[in-house]
C-alpha cells in the first residue's frame, strides 16, 4: 500500500530571494515613512530640483533689480561728477565736487565681506555634500549639519563686523568734516554704504533664518534651498559692494 506524502510549499522569509540572498528592499522615493518626509532626500531628488530651482529664479529676478538700482546710483554719480559746480545767490561756486578720500577703515571691512563670502559658499557646499547627504538620508546622524553650522555662525560674525566697520566709517566721514561739506561725493558715500548696508542686514536675516532652520533640523530639502539662496545673495551683496568701493575709488 502505497501512502500519499503531502509536499508542504517552502516557507521563504518574506522579501528573500532564492538561494539565501537577504531582502529586496528599496529605500523610499522621499522621507523615511515616519512623517519626517524630506528630511533624509538624496540631493537628486526631481520635487527638490524643482523647489531649487524656483528659489533661483526668484533670486535671479531680486538681483537683476537689486543691480537696477545700484546702476541707475552709478549712473547718478557720473553725471553729477560731471555736471560741475553752480552759482548761488551770492555769486559763489555751491555744489563743487570735491574727490572724496575714503576712510582707511573701509578695506578692512571690504576684506571681512570678502571673507564672509567665502564662508557663506563652504556653508553651502556642506549642504550638497554628496557622502554626508547619504549618511543622512540613511540615518546615520546629522553630518550635513554639523559640517554647515559652523560655517553659517563665521559667515554671520563677519556680516555683523562688516557692518559695524561701516558705521565706524561713518564716525570717521563726521569727525574729520567730510559730512558736513556740501559735497555732492560725500553724499554720494552715505547714499551708496547706507543703501547697501539696508540691503545686506536682510542677507544677514536670510542667513539666520537658513542657520536657524540647520540647528533645529528641518527638513533637509528645506535646509539645502535655505541656504543655497542666502548664499547667493550674499555673494552678490559682495559683487554689489566691489563696484560701489571701485567707482568710489577710481572715479573720484
Amino acid at each position: 500500500m502505497v501512502r500519499e506524502v503531502a509536499i508542504p510549499n517552502e516557507v521563504r522569509e518574506p522579501g528573500t530571494g532564492v538561494g539565501g540572498r537577504g531582502p529586496n528592499v528599496r529605500p523610499p522615493a522621499g522621507g523615511d515613512g515616519g512623517g519626517d518626509e524630506g528630511r533624509r532626500q538624496p540631493e537628486g531628488n526631481p520635487r527638490f530640483r524643482r523647489r531649487l530651482l524656483r528659489a533661483r529664479i526668484g533670486l535671479a529676478a531680486a538681483a537683476v533689480g537689486i543691480s537696477i538700482f545700484f546702476l541707475a546710483m552709478s549712473s547718478a554719480y557720473l553725471v553729477r561728477q560731471g555736471t560741475g559746480p553752480s552759482i548761488g545767490r551770492d555769486g559763489r561756486e555751491v555744489g563743487a565736487w570735491i574727490p572724496l578720500v575714503l576712510p582707511q577703515i573701509v578695506w578692512f571691512n571690504t576684506l571681512l565681506l570678502v571673507i564672509s563670502s567665502a564662508t557663506a559658499e563652504m556653508a553651502r557646499r556642506q549642504l550638497f555634500h554628496q557622502p554626508a547627504l547619504t549618511e543622512e538620508w540613511l540615518g546615520l546622524g546629522k553630518p550635513t549639519q554639523r559640517r554647515a553650522l559652523p560655517w553659517m555662525g563665521i559667515t554671520l560674525l563677519l556680516g555683523i563686523g562688516f557692518l559695524v566697520g561701516q558705521y565706524l566709517a561713518w564716525q570717521e566721514m563726521n569727525i574729520t568734516g567730510w559730512a558736513d561739506m556740501k559735497n555732492p561725493s560725500s553724499s554720494f558715500f552715505f547714499i551708496f554704504t547706507g543703501a547697501h548696508a539696508a540691503h545686506l542686514i536682510g542677507g544677514l536675516v536670510a542667513l539666520a533664518w537658513a542657520g536657524l532652520a540647520t540647528a533645529l533640523s528641518r527638513p533637509l530639502e528645506t535646509r539645502q534651498v535655505l541656504t543655497d539662496i542666502s548664499a547667493l545673495y550674499w555673494h552678490l551683496m559682495g559683487a554689489v559692494w566691489l563696484g560701489i568701493l571701485g567707482l568710489m575709488y577710481f572715479a573720484r
